[in-house]
């Protein structure tokens, strides 16, 4: 089942070590079966308040992502980041094939009725 590296970072002045992250990240994910599917967009907020940026990475599965965190490529690369940039950072399944909302509705009803 895929998974997702999500990070929403906040604004940052412009840094040489944030440029370095940025052209080394790539090679830290390949290995691990990671893309890139959100990098340097716009987005646009419908409710509430985002600001900052948005970065998606999509990786085979879970394992694959926790290995691409855990890894010493990314590790090594990772304070050229955080020196200079504030952020929160979720790893996240995605769903399976298949998935049907209205199966955790009806589950979600169960619970509220005791059942």
């Amino acid at each position: 089942m895929t998974a997702y590296a999500i990070a929403h970072l906040r604004e940052a002045a412009p840094h040489p070590e944030i440029a370095e992250y940025i052209e080394r990240i790539t090679a830290t994910f390949e290995p691990y079966g990671g893309r890139f599917l959100v990098h340097g967009s716009q987005h646009e907020v419908k409710e509430g308040s985002w600001p900052g940026h948005v970065v998606v990475i999509g990786f085979p599965g879970m394992d694959e992502a926790r290995a691409w965190w855990d890894s010493p490529a990314y590790q090594e690369i990772a304070p050229l980041r955080s020196r200079h940039i504030a952020g929160d950072i979720v790893l996240v399944p995605g769903v399976p094939d298949g998935y049907d909302p209205a199966v955790t509705a009806k589950a979600l009803r169960a619970a509220m009725d005791g059942r």
